[in-house]
């Protein structure tokens, strides 16, 4: 007996799904207030400045209610989150049940 993960599809989609809901857990699990362990270029040579890791904060201070925080550290902090769930969402769709 084998399992059929839905051919192409899952393949490629599966992936990209936890990917997509495990970055979000972090996100608002974390606290951006706390220095951490970075993977970013630009704050990795002492730059304190950088969209991307704004927009990280803004989306970490969206998803935990902190709207003006999440706006003042990104103006697409609010946006981020609603284009992401939403991908979420497409993915989730594209996976076909398992056939035994």
């Amino acid at each position: 007996m084998s399992i059929r993960f839905g051919g192409p599809v899952l393949r490629s989609s599966l992936p990209e799904l936890i990917f997509w809901v495990s970055a979000l857990l972090a996100l608002a699990l974390s606290d951006p207030a706390q220095s951490h362990y970075t993977l970013c270029p630009l704050a990795r040579a002492g730059i304190t400045w950088c969209p991307g890791c704004g927009l990280g904060h803004g989306i970490t201070f969206a998803l935990q209610g902190h709207w003006a925080a999440a706006l003042h550290s990104h103006p697409l902090a609010l946006f981020a989150p609603a284009v992401i769930f939403h991908r979420i969402i497409q993915l989730t769709l594209k996976i076909k049940p398992i056939q035994l």
